[in-house]
Protein backbone atom coordinates (compact mmCIF):
# COMPACT_ATOMS: atom_id res chain seq x y z
CA UNK A 1 0.00 0.00 0.00
CA UNK A 2 1.64 3.10 -0.89
CA UNK A 3 1.49 6.80 1.09
CA UNK A 4 -1.65 7.90 -1.14
CA UNK A 5 -3.69 4.94 -0.56
CA UNK A 6 -2.79 4.50 3.03
CA UNK A 7 -4.04 8.20 4.04
CA UNK A 8 -7.29 8.42 1.54
CA UNK A 9 -5.47 11.06 -0.74
CA UNK A 10 -6.84 11.29 -4.30
CA UNK A 11 -4.60 11.31 -6.71
CA UNK A 12 -5.89 13.78 -9.08
CA UNK A 13 -6.20 16.13 -6.24
CA UNK A 14 -2.12 16.40 -6.24
CA UNK A 15 -2.69 16.57 -9.75
CA UNK A 16 -4.92 19.66 -8.97
CA UNK A 17 -2.73 21.54 -6.99
CA UNK A 18 0.41 21.14 -9.54
CA UNK A 19 -2.13 22.71 -11.86
CA UNK A 20 -2.68 25.84 -9.38
CA UNK A 21 1.01 25.86 -8.54
CA UNK A 22 1.50 26.11 -12.62
CA UNK A 23 -0.88 28.94 -13.04
CA UNK A 24 0.73 30.71 -9.67
CA UNK A 25 3.97 30.85 -11.67
CA UNK A 26 2.95 30.26 -15.47
CA UNK A 27 -0.13 32.03 -15.60
CA UNK A 28 -1.66 32.06 -19.24
CA UNK A 29 -1.92 35.40 -20.92
CA UNK A 30 -2.94 37.43 -23.82
CA UNK A 31 -3.75 35.31 -27.09
CA UNK A 32 -2.26 31.98 -25.22
CA UNK A 33 -5.38 32.67 -22.61
CA UNK A 34 -7.88 33.00 -25.30
CA UNK A 35 -6.40 29.19 -27.16
CA UNK A 36 -7.10 27.96 -23.18
CA UNK A 37 -10.67 29.37 -22.88
CA UNK A 38 -11.89 27.85 -26.23
CA UNK A 39 -9.84 24.58 -25.39
CA UNK A 40 -11.69 24.64 -22.17
CA UNK A 41 -15.10 25.72 -23.78
CA UNK A 42 -14.79 22.62 -25.74
CA UNK A 43 -13.80 20.17 -23.28
CA UNK A 44 -16.43 21.05 -20.83
CA UNK A 45 -18.79 20.60 -23.90
CA UNK A 46 -17.32 16.99 -24.58
CA UNK A 47 -16.96 16.23 -20.48
CA UNK A 48 -21.25 16.65 -20.32
CA UNK A 49 -21.82 15.09 -23.46
CA UNK A 50 -20.20 11.98 -22.21
CA UNK A 51 -22.34 12.32 -19.11
CA UNK A 52 -25.32 11.98 -21.21
CA UNK A 53 -24.16 9.09 -23.16
CA UNK A 54 -23.34 7.05 -19.84
CA UNK A 55 -26.69 7.70 -18.24
CA UNK A 56 -28.56 4.56 -18.58
CA UNK A 57 -32.37 4.41 -19.56
CA UNK A 58 -32.80 1.38 -17.66
CA UNK A 59 -30.42 2.32 -14.21
CA UNK A 60 -33.34 5.76 -14.28
CA UNK A 61 -35.85 2.91 -14.50
CA UNK A 62 -34.78 0.54 -11.90
CA UNK A 63 -34.22 2.80 -9.47
CA UNK A 64 -37.40 6.28 -10.00
CA UNK A 65 -39.52 3.36 -8.22
CA UNK A 66 -37.77 4.35 -4.92
CA UNK A 67 -39.14 7.82 -5.10
CA UNK A 68 -38.65 8.46 -1.34
CA UNK A 69 -35.13 7.48 -1.02
CA UNK A 70 -34.86 10.18 -3.99
CA UNK A 71 -36.55 12.75 -2.52
CA UNK A 72 -34.62 12.53 1.13
CA UNK A 73 -31.73 12.89 -0.94
CA UNK A 74 -32.77 15.75 -3.34
CA UNK A 75 -33.71 17.52 -0.19
CA UNK A 76 -29.95 17.20 1.69
CA UNK A 77 -28.56 18.07 -1.43
CA UNK A 78 -30.67 21.31 -2.72
CA UNK A 79 -32.73 22.20 1.05
CA UNK A 80 -30.40 20.83 3.61
CA UNK A 81 -26.98 21.76 2.36
CA UNK A 82 -28.13 25.31 0.89
CA UNK A 83 -29.20 26.46 4.32
CA UNK A 84 -26.30 25.38 6.03
CA UNK A 85 -24.21 27.21 3.37
CA UNK A 86 -26.28 30.49 4.43
CA UNK A 87 -25.78 29.81 8.20
CA UNK A 88 -22.18 30.19 7.73
CA UNK A 89 -22.73 33.47 7.10
CA UNK A 90 -22.31 34.35 10.98
CA UNK A 91 -19.04 33.11 11.07
CA UNK A 92 -18.33 36.67 8.66
CA UNK A 93 -16.19 38.32 9.08
CA UNK A 94 -15.01 37.27 12.50
CA UNK A 95 -14.18 33.46 11.72
CA UNK A 96 -14.63 32.92 8.27
CA UNK A 97 -13.44 36.15 5.19
CA UNK A 98 -16.74 37.05 2.85
CA UNK A 99 -15.40 35.53 -0.37
CA UNK A 100 -14.06 32.19 1.42
CA UNK A 101 -17.61 32.02 2.54
CA UNK A 102 -19.30 32.83 -1.07
CA UNK A 103 -17.25 30.01 -1.83
CA UNK A 104 -18.77 27.14 0.72
CA UNK A 105 -22.45 28.96 -0.46
CA UNK A 106 -21.26 27.75 -4.01
CA UNK A 107 -19.92 24.70 -3.14
CA UNK A 108 -23.57 23.90 -0.71
CA UNK A 109 -25.63 24.37 -4.19
CA UNK A 110 -24.14 22.46 -6.43
CA UNK A 111 -25.33 18.94 -7.42
CA UNK A 112 -24.02 15.76 -6.10
CA UNK A 113 -21.10 13.44 -7.42
CA UNK A 114 -21.29 10.46 -9.66
CA UNK A 115 -18.42 8.33 -9.98
CA UNK A 116 -17.39 8.38 -6.10
CA UNK A 117 -21.14 8.56 -4.76
CA UNK A 118 -22.15 5.02 -6.32
CA UNK A 119 -18.35 3.60 -5.33
CA UNK A 120 -18.85 4.35 -2.33
CA UNK A 121 -22.32 2.70 -1.91
CA UNK A 122 -21.01 -0.61 -3.87
CA UNK A 123 -18.12 -0.82 -1.49
CA UNK A 124 -20.50 -0.46 1.87
CA UNK A 125 -23.14 -3.12 0.21
CA UNK A 126 -25.90 -0.31 -0.69
CA UNK A 127 -28.69 0.18 -2.89
CA UNK A 128 -26.01 0.53 -5.82
CA UNK A 129 -29.44 0.77 -8.49
CA UNK A 130 -30.83 3.58 -6.68
CA UNK A 131 -27.72 5.18 -6.13
CA UNK A 132 -26.76 5.29 -9.53
CA UNK A 133 -30.37 6.87 -10.54
CA UNK A 134 -30.15 9.37 -7.80
CA UNK A 135 -26.70 10.39 -8.48
CA UNK A 136 -27.55 10.73 -12.39
CA UNK A 137 -30.34 12.62 -11.75
CA UNK A 138 -28.73 15.34 -9.07
CA UNK A 139 -26.28 15.87 -12.24
CA UNK A 140 -28.86 16.57 -14.42
CA UNK A 141 -31.38 18.56 -12.16
CA UNK A 142 -28.03 20.50 -10.96
CA UNK A 143 -27.68 22.21 -14.17
CA UNK A 144 -30.84 24.15 -14.00
CA UNK A 145 -31.05 24.38 -9.92
CA UNK A 146 -27.47 25.21 -9.22
CA UNK A 147 -27.37 29.00 -11.32
CA UNK A 148 -31.05 29.68 -9.32
CA UNK A 149 -29.67 28.97 -6.33
CA UNK A 150 -27.13 30.65 -7.06
CA UNK A 151 -28.56 34.08 -8.17
CA UNK A 152 -30.83 33.59 -4.67
CA UNK A 153 -27.96 33.28 -2.34
CA UNK A 154 -25.10 34.24 -3.57
CA UNK A 155 -26.72 38.52 -2.38
CA UNK A 156 -23.04 39.80 -3.51
CA UNK A 157 -20.99 41.97 -5.47
CA UNK A 158 -20.19 38.59 -6.80
CA UNK A 159 -23.19 37.97 -8.22
CA UNK A 160 -24.71 41.40 -8.96
CA UNK A 161 -21.73 41.12 -11.43
CA UNK A 162 -22.86 38.61 -13.29
CA UNK A 163 -26.60 38.18 -15.20
CA UNK A 164 -28.04 35.05 -13.66
CA UNK A 165 -30.37 34.54 -16.72
CA UNK A 166 -27.14 35.04 -19.26
CA UNK A 167 -25.69 32.42 -16.62
CA UNK A 168 -28.43 30.20 -17.26
CA UNK A 169 -28.64 30.31 -21.27
CA UNK A 170 -24.98 30.07 -21.34
CA UNK A 171 -25.36 26.46 -19.45
CA UNK A 172 -28.25 25.64 -21.30
CA UNK A 173 -25.82 25.77 -24.75
CA UNK A 174 -22.70 24.70 -22.93
CA UNK A 175 -23.77 22.29 -20.63
CA UNK A 176 -26.99 21.06 -21.08
CA UNK A 177 -27.55 20.86 -24.74
CA UNK A 178 -24.29 18.63 -25.02
CA UNK A 179 -26.11 16.59 -21.68
CA UNK A 180 -28.87 15.73 -23.84
CA UNK A 181 -27.36 15.16 -27.60
CA UNK A 182 -24.95 12.30 -25.74
CA UNK A 183 -28.15 10.34 -23.55
CA UNK A 184 -30.00 10.13 -27.48
CA UNK A 185 -26.74 9.34 -28.91
CA UNK A 186 -26.19 6.22 -26.14
CA UNK A 187 -28.15 3.87 -28.73
CA UNK A 188 -25.66 4.16 -30.84
CA UNK A 189 -22.50 4.94 -28.62
CA UNK A 190 -23.36 2.64 -25.32
CA UNK A 191 -20.78 -0.12 -26.65
CA UNK A 192 -18.20 2.67 -27.49
CA UNK A 193 -18.25 4.08 -23.68
CA UNK A 194 -18.97 1.08 -22.12
CA UNK A 195 -15.53 0.28 -23.59
CA UNK A 196 -12.95 3.17 -23.63
CA UNK A 197 -14.60 4.30 -19.81
CA UNK A 198 -10.84 5.00 -18.99
CA UNK A 199 -10.40 7.57 -22.00
CA UNK A 200 -13.82 9.28 -20.83
CA UNK A 201 -12.69 9.21 -17.31
CA UNK A 202 -9.37 10.73 -18.77
CA UNK A 203 -11.27 13.61 -20.69
CA UNK A 204 -13.66 14.44 -17.28
CA UNK A 205 -10.29 15.13 -15.39
CA UNK A 206 -8.63 16.98 -18.69
CA UNK A 207 -11.45 19.47 -19.08
CA UNK A 208 -11.60 20.07 -15.01
CA UNK A 209 -7.51 20.52 -15.17
CA UNK A 210 -8.01 23.28 -17.93
CA UNK A 211 -10.96 25.22 -16.13
CA UNK A 212 -8.58 25.29 -13.07
CA UNK A 213 -5.43 26.34 -15.01
CA UNK A 214 -7.42 29.24 -16.55
CA UNK A 215 -9.45 30.15 -13.55
CA UNK A 216 -6.68 30.31 -11.20
CA UNK A 217 -4.35 32.16 -14.36
CA UNK A 218 -7.11 35.12 -13.77
CA UNK A 219 -7.26 34.41 -9.85
CA UNK A 220 -3.31 35.18 -9.85
CA UNK A 221 -3.36 38.35 -12.02
CA UNK A 222 -6.13 39.84 -9.21
CA UNK A 223 -4.06 39.15 -6.45
CA UNK A 224 -5.79 35.77 -4.75
CA UNK A 225 -2.52 34.69 -3.13
CA UNK A 226 -2.72 38.03 -1.06
CA UNK A 227 -6.11 37.37 0.05
CA UNK A 228 -5.86 33.42 0.71
CA UNK A 229 -3.33 32.40 3.29
CA UNK A 230 -2.06 29.08 5.26
CA UNK A 231 -4.65 30.20 8.05
CA UNK A 232 -7.52 30.54 5.63
CA UNK A 233 -6.62 27.01 4.16
CA UNK A 234 -6.77 25.62 7.17
CA UNK A 235 -10.13 27.43 7.95
CA UNK A 236 -11.20 25.81 4.64
CA UNK A 237 -10.06 22.20 6.05
CA UNK A 238 -11.68 22.59 9.35
CA UNK A 239 -15.44 24.31 7.75
CA UNK A 240 -15.01 21.47 5.52
CA UNK A 241 -14.92 18.72 8.25
CA UNK A 242 -17.59 20.29 10.33
CA UNK A 243 -20.36 20.30 7.05
CA UNK A 244 -19.84 17.29 5.93
CA UNK A 245 -20.01 15.81 9.47
CA UNK A 246 -23.41 17.55 9.83
CA UNK A 247 -24.72 16.58 6.10
CA UNK A 248 -23.50 12.67 7.48
CA UNK A 249 -25.22 12.57 10.78
CA UNK A 250 -28.05 14.33 9.28
CA UNK A 251 -28.90 11.60 6.40
CA UNK A 252 -27.91 9.25 8.72
CA UNK A 253 -30.60 9.46 11.46
CA UNK A 254 -32.66 11.31 9.16
CA UNK A 255 -33.01 7.56 6.94
CA UNK A 256 -33.23 5.67 10.19
CA UNK A 257 -36.14 7.70 11.50
CA UNK A 258 -38.08 7.41 8.24
CA UNK A 259 -37.72 3.56 8.53
CA UNK A 260 -35.52 3.22 5.35
CA UNK A 261 -33.57 -0.72 5.09
CA UNK A 262 -29.76 -0.23 5.91
CA UNK A 263 -29.07 -0.55 1.97
CA UNK A 264 -30.84 2.64 1.44
CA UNK A 265 -29.17 3.94 4.03
CA UNK A 266 -26.37 3.92 2.65
CA UNK A 267 -27.21 4.81 -0.36
CA UNK A 268 -29.21 8.46 1.19
CA UNK A 269 -25.97 8.68 3.24
CA UNK A 270 -22.86 8.65 0.25
CA UNK A 271 -25.57 10.36 -2.24
CA UNK A 272 -26.98 13.01 0.00
CA UNK A 273 -23.39 14.27 1.17
CA UNK A 274 -21.31 14.66 -1.84
CA UNK A 275 -20.43 17.94 -4.17
CA UNK A 276 -19.14 17.55 -7.26
CA UNK A 277 -16.21 18.70 -8.35
CA UNK A 278 -16.93 17.23 -11.89
CA UNK A 279 -19.88 19.66 -12.36
CA UNK A 280 -18.89 22.15 -9.88
CA UNK A 281 -15.24 23.87 -11.56
CA UNK A 282 -17.12 23.66 -15.03
CA UNK A 283 -20.32 25.00 -13.92
CA UNK A 284 -18.28 27.65 -11.77
CA UNK A 285 -16.51 29.21 -15.23
CA UNK A 286 -19.57 29.62 -16.77
CA UNK A 287 -21.58 31.50 -13.76
CA UNK A 288 -18.98 33.29 -12.31
CA UNK A 289 -16.48 36.04 -14.08
CA UNK A 290 -12.97 34.46 -14.37
CA UNK A 291 -11.12 36.92 -12.12
CA UNK A 292 -13.15 35.38 -9.01
CA UNK A 293 -13.94 31.75 -10.28
CA UNK A 294 -10.23 30.93 -8.29
CA UNK A 295 -11.38 31.52 -5.16
CA UNK A 296 -14.81 30.46 -5.34
CA UNK A 297 -13.54 26.94 -6.53
CA UNK A 298 -10.82 26.86 -3.90
CA UNK A 299 -13.51 25.54 -0.70
CA UNK A 300 -14.95 22.97 -3.66
CA UNK A 301 -10.85 21.66 -3.73
CA UNK A 302 -10.46 20.99 -0.24
CA UNK A 303 -13.90 19.69 0.34
CA UNK A 304 -13.86 16.73 -2.48
CA UNK A 305 -10.95 15.44 -0.71
CA UNK A 306 -12.12 15.76 2.67
CA UNK A 307 -15.19 13.98 1.28
CA UNK A 308 -13.82 10.84 -0.13
CA UNK A 309 -11.19 10.63 2.52
CA UNK A 310 -14.08 10.88 5.57
CA UNK A 311 -16.44 8.60 3.60
CA UNK A 312 -13.65 5.58 2.38
CA UNK A 313 -13.67 5.18 6.21
CA UNK A 314 -17.20 5.16 6.56
CA UNK A 315 -17.93 2.66 3.41
CA UNK A 316 -14.97 0.36 5.36
CA UNK A 317 -16.84 0.45 8.30
CA UNK A 318 -20.66 -0.18 6.88
CA UNK A 319 -18.69 -3.01 4.84
CA UNK A 320 -17.99 -5.08 7.78
CA UNK A 321 -21.62 -5.16 9.02
CA UNK A 322 -22.80 -8.14 9.60
CA UNK A 323 -25.74 -8.64 6.84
Amino acid sequence: MNILQRFKIDPFLLTLICVVITASFLPCKGQTKVFFENLTTFAIGLLFFMHGAKLSFQAIVIGIKNWRLHLVIFMTTFVIFPVLGVMMQILVPTFLPQNLYLGFVYLCVLPATVQSAIAFTSIAKGNVAAAICSASASTFLGVFITPILVGLLMHTQASNSMNMLDAIISIMFKLMLPFILGHLSRYFISKWVDKYKSIISKIDRFSILLVVYVAFSDAVANGIWSQISFLSLLEIIFYSIMLLTIVLLITTYVSRLLGFSKEDEITIVFCGSKKSLASGIPMASIIFPMSITGIIILPLMIFHQVQLMVCAILAERYAKRKI
